[in-house]
């Protein structure tokens, strides 16, 4: 029985170019790498192929063979993106999926025990095809047993082939031109001069002067053709789904409550969704209620697939006002069910800023005008000789954007000032003394004294003489005091954290 199966959707970048380009489809067409005359083609369709246009030849080239030709630039990052998509498109299909690295459109999949599910091979292909026309791309299959075989013969054949064994499989893959396969451009003319242009040609060829003359890869490609080189299946693992789960330390009933846990959830969600380029297809919540009640699932779906996180929480909302609730709910599940997003979508995502200022501005605003100008303040450095007047408060009037630095490599500490210090009643600092009881019982021992730390001077305006330490505490704080050796009294300064 067959056990393997190549899916080929043929010049996928190409396709992916089409469904933005419908009107070149009636042209000859081919993805280039860059957008200039000396650019690399790199994909090109059938009406390209039969005017001579191959896949290594320059823009300006092809454009000698073809005048009519249409061609652009897909990224890199859009392909891998639509290659995870359409696996995952294909899992529901086999249980075991592998993309091809190099030639993106390829799949391989196990097929081993798909008879028990499907009448037949034939079958199980048509229904992969017709599930990959609903996306809009055309694809051909060969169901058989080896890699290459199957590879070969879903490159240089159109539709559904099923073998029945190993040598139909071998004859089959040995009458494809070599021009229907992701062979290096350079390999394939110097094959074509010496009239090399099938792979049953191609394996007639000595395998050890074949490496001599055109290197590694050449030879890799015969041992594989050969049979010589084994090469299992590599499945690529399922991404995972976009699920959040959150468990409430207090059940919540109130809708308001619920929305804005919602949101929570689904953001990181629509951020994953957003890399991936997918939208949001539809939401399923999932509740737990307390004491007992049965879960209740709800999914709500948008009438496009949407990354408008307003729109997809206001069906949310008016979902949930309209559900009775049996109790409060103590666990919530958001999972986002994914379609392709189109570019707009996300364009419209990227150059969305990740903060409304205006919106935190007009907050501010009603802050100041309930509470008081002083309940909105910004601090700013400034130059002082104590730790505490190196800064100072100042009114905030609005944000303003400002670069965002790079993060550093590891989380930063933070000082915590106590505004007034607070007075330690603990005699002054003993560095050899492990166990000196810097504040008494509430902050226990100290394990760790570093210091001291000597700020000294302030003529101007009363003299000053502090030792300041770090101590690091029994229960894991890490605390910040200094001696003042005129007032003889330890104070607490603040904390790191």
């Amino acid at each position: 029985m067959p056990r393997l199966a190549c899916i080929d959707i043929p010049a996928f970048p190409l396709q992916m170019l089409l469904h933005e380009h419908a009107e070149w489809k009636a042209h000859p067409a081919a993805v280039v790498a860059e957008d200039r005359p000396q650019a690399v083609v790199l994909w090109t369709n059938e009406r390209a192929r039969r005017q001579g246009v191959l896949r290594g030849h320059r823009y300006a080239a092809a454009l000698s063979l073809a005048a009519q030709l249409r061609a652009g630039v897909v990224a890199p990052e859009r392909i891998a993106r639509r290659v995870a998509e359409v696996t995952d498109r294909l899992r529901p299909h086999a249980p075991e999926i592998e993309a091809h690295r190099e030639s993106p459109g390829v799949f391989w999949l196990n097929v081993e025990g798909l008879e028990e599910v499907y009448t037949s091979h034939a079958a199980w292909a048509a229904a992969v095809c017709a599930d990959l026309a609903t996306e809009g791309f055309g694809a051909s299959v060969a169901v058989g047993f080896t890699r290459f075989g199957t590879y070969a013969v879903a490159r240089g054949k159109r539709g559904v082939t099923i073998f029945s064994s190993e040598g139909e499989e071998a004859a089959a893959a040995g009458r494809i031109s070599l021009a229907r396969l992701d062979v290096d451009p350079a390999l394939r003319d110097a094959l074509d001069r010496l009239g090399v242009r099938t792979v049953e040609a191609f394996l007639k060829l000595p395998a050890s002067g074949l490496r001599e003359r055109f290197g590694i890869e050449a030879w890799r490609l015969h041992q594989l053709a050969a049979g010589a080189a084994f090469a299992p299946l590599q499945p690529d693992p399922p991404r995972p789904p976009l699920r959040q789960h959150a468990i409430l330390d207090f059940p919540e009933g109130s809708v308001e409550g619920l929305l804005f846990l919602t949101k929570r959830l689904l953001d990181p969600s629509i951020e994953m969704m957003a890399a991936r380029g997918q939208a949001l297809r539809e939401i399923i919540l999932r509740m737990l209620f307390e004491d007992g009640p049965e879960p209740r699932e709800e999914r709500i779906r948008p009438a496009a697939p949407t990354l408008d996180v307003v729109q997809i929480l206001g069906l949310v909302r008016l979902r949930l006002e309209a559900l009775q609730m049996p109790a409060p709910v103590e666990e919530l599940t958001v999972t986002a069910e994914t379609a392709p997003a189109t570019r707009e979508q996300l364009l419209l995502f990227a150059s969305k800023p990740r903060r409304d200022l205006e919106a935190a501005s007009r907050a501010l605003a009603r802050l100041r005008a309930e509470f008081g100008d002083a309940a909105v303040m910004r601090v700013q450095l400034a130059d002082g000789h104590l730790p505490a007047g190196r800064f100072r408060w100042e009114p905030l009037e609005r944000l303003e954007r400002t670069p965002v630095p790079r993060p550093p490599p590891e989380m930063p500490l933070v000082r915590r000032f106590f505004a007034p210090p607070v007075q330690l009643h603990s005699p002054p600092p003993r560095l050899h003394d492990d166990g000196w009881l810097l504040g008494g019982l509430e902050y226990g021992p100290v394990t760790r004294l570093h210091g001291p730390y000597v700020i000294s001077g302030r003529w101007w305006s009363g003299a000053i003489h502090r030792d300041y330490y770090y101590a690091e505490m029994q229960r894991g704080e890490v605390l910040w005091v200094f001696y003042d050796r005129h007032r003889r009294r330890c104070f607490l300064e603040g904390r790191v954290e």
